[in-house]
């Protein structure tokens, strides 16, 4: 019946309001509470700096029903508000709530009659102790008797969201509605508070920049979703009104901040996507200096700049969450399915701030549904990531504890087995001294022997193809992880089979040993290593070198190669050199492959044009049939 009689309250008041602008409404025990004042509130923003009695004077032509295209912009406002309230034949007490917390200043005038007899002024610009009733929001009591008329005056000066949801109590439903509303906020700011402590002590704990990220975006959000509903100002800085008008904005891009950079951490963009990691840490970068700007800027320009600048940022992270979770990163996945909620919320509650769109609820609304979904998932998220790389190092810790039992076994055996020789050796060791030491003599050199053919080719003294395999691998691991350029040479002799051909293998064998010496005095660096790749084919890998470097090494090699005098049997033997060149900071396990197939084509390119000469691998180059 409540409800029904609340619905054929606001008909009536519609009603009216169609009519004229409705200055005066009944009010009596039966009408339920809340009652919206919404349709019964006329606006002027003329005379805003006027006294009371310069308003009064205003002809109704001046005043027009109160619509939210009164407040649609993020500025400066300064109007008046008025309504009228005509009682039954009972006394009521009832409290008049002003349901923004945020509104920088309202002169509230209380009139009976013509006859004014109260003035009070609230806003956060105020310390919070002067309000009427101790309350996050504004709230006004008064007293009505029997046929009396109170008419209000609002005079409302507030820069940024100057919503005025205005509603008219009993103190009973008050209390109840004030008590279920604390509780409802009271329960969302202890969960957010205590995960983001939680990940705070975690991220001191383990070091781990993905909790240290996650930490500050919720401890940052809970701030300013305390901000936003008074709490903060009511329990965190109630004697500094000065910094309440700072929180909001300094809030909004330290929490955009916090939350870009943990974007890239979870999503792990710096080994999967170079550019959308560059894209993440600018945006954090852009952000960050628009929250220096604050202290500088109008509150209302600056939160109109950090509304947009949210709006498209959270449409950015949407879009590179998305990417990752099509390419098939698991945890993009789960960062997809958490944050939709939040950036949709983001993205109505921006879009509700500028007034782009309209709805029945508050611009915040939906931004503190999502996020509690957001915060609450993205946590198991974590929890997640975590569990995988604790698994993670339990199976590398399992593999060295492998490793260390089988160096153990084979350091048993090993003492077992001199156990028994040291036995053997007590028993001969006058006539089998001598024959020991020879034959440890010999084992020492064939060792010795075994360990240089293993990596070092027997004909021209250089490293062998085997060698050359690992130092890439080991060489390309270094580029990724330091980001620096490396260059591999392709070397191979002209014409070398006319040569075996005319004046036999040996003379080939020699030039192969004098080009392989040549190669070795050419390279300076201890990093830089030069092997036999196959054949007449030589291959140098040089570390921190760059594609022009490389070419000066392989242009000098070129040049000393050709002025080689070899003879054989009296006779000269020209020698010439084919070198392909390819550079590049490697990327992934794959790319050091790919170079070298690069330099492998350049190559070939140098010898089909012409021979005696260097080229560089370029994309354009065709491959040689």
């Amino acid at each position: 019946m409540a409800k029904l009689g609340n619905i054929l309250v606001l008909l009536i008041s519609m009603f009216m309001s169609s009519a004229v602008y409705a200055d005066t409404m009944s009010i009596d025990d039966h009408t339920p509470t809340p009652l919206n004042l919404m349709p019964w509130l006329t606006v002027t923003h003329l005379n805003t700096t006027s006294e009371l009695a310069d308003i009064q004077a205003l002809p109704k032509t001046k005043w027009h029903q109160f619509t939210s295209g009164d407040i649609q912009r993020l500025s400066q406002h300064n109007f008046w508000l008025t309504f009228s309230i005509q009682s039954g034949d009972e006394s009521l007490s009832r409290i008049l709530a002003l349901d923004n917390p945020l509104l920088d200043k309202v002169t509230l005038y209380h009139l009976v009659g013509n006859q004014l007899i109260n003035t009070t002024y609230m806003g956060d610009t105020l310390p919070y102790q002067q309000r009427p009733l101790l309350s996050n929001i504004f709230l006004y009591p008064f007293k009505i008797n029997a046929n009396e008329q109170h008419t209000f005056y609002l005079h409302i000066e507030t820069e940024g969201n100057a919503a005025v949801p205005i509603n008219l109590w009993s103190a009973n439903d008050l209390v109840q509605i004030a008590e279920s509303t604390a509780v409802e906020h009271g329960f969302q700011l202890g969960v957010l508070a205590a995960i983001g402590i939680f990940s705070l002590f975690i991220a001191l704990a383990s070091g781990s920049f993905s909790y240290s990220y996650y930490s500050g975006y919720v401890l940052c959000m809970t701030l300013l979703v305390a901000t936003i509903n008074g709490f903060a100002f009511r329990f965190l800085w109630p004697n500094w009104p000065a910094l309440q008008q700072l929180m909001v904005p300094m809030l909004l891009p330290l929490v955009m901040g916090f939350a870009l950079m943990f974007t890239e951490k979870i999503l792990q963009l710096k080994y999967y996507n170079r550019h959308m990691l560059l894209m993440c840490r600018y945006s954090a970068v852009y952000i960050l200096l628009v929250c220096l700007l604050v202290p500088f800027t109008r509150y209302g320009t600056v939160l109109y700049i950090e509304i947009v600048s949210v709006a498209v940022l959270s449409i950015i992270m949407m879009i590179l969450a998305i990417i990752q979770a099509v390419r098939g990163q698991k945890l993009a996945k789960l960062y997809t399915i958490g944050w939709v909620s939040m950036l949709t919320g983001a993205c109505l509650s921006s879009l509700l701030y500028l007034s782009v769109i309209e709805l029945n609820i508050k611009p915040q609304t939906p931004v503190m549904l999502g996020l509690t979904f957001e915060i609450i998932f993205m946590s198991l998220v974590l929890a997640i990531r975590y569990n995988d790389e604790r698994k993670a190092k339990q199976r590398i810790q399992q593999e060295a504890l492998k490793q260390a039992q089988k160096i153990r076994s084979a350091r048993e055996e090993a003492l077992k087995v001199e156990a028994e020789t040291n036995e053997r050796l007590e028993q001969k060791v006058q006539e089998r001294t001598l024959e020991l030491e020879i034959t440890l003599r010999e084992l020492h050199e064939v060792n010795q022997k075994l360990t240089e053919q293993s990596t070092i080719d027997s004909l021209t003294g250089v490293k062998n193809r085997s060698a050359f395999d690992k130092r890439l691998l080991a060489e390309s691991r270094i580029s990724r992880r330091q980001e620096t350029p490396i260059a591999l040479l392709m070397l191979d002799i002209d014409r070398f089979k006319s040569i075996n051909d005319q004046f036999g293998h040996l003379a080939g064998d020699q030039a192969l040993k004098l080009i392989a010496q040549t190669l070795q005095q050419h390279l300076k660096r201890p990093t830089d290593l030069v092997s036999r790749f196959g054949g007449e084919e030589f291959a140098i890998i040089l570390p921190n070198t760059t594609a022009d470097g490389a070419l000066q090494v392989a242009e000098s090699i070129r040049d000393t190669v050709s002025c080689i005098g070899l003879t054989w049997e009296g006779k000269p033997i020209p020698l010439t050199v084919s070198i392909g060149v390819s550079a590049d900071v490697i990327m992934n396990e794959q790319h050091s492959t790919e170079l070298l197939e690069q330099a492998d084509k350049a190559l070939y390119q140098a010898k089909n044009s012409g021979r005696n000469q260097v080229k560089l691998y370029a994309p354009a180059q065709t491959e040689p049939n």
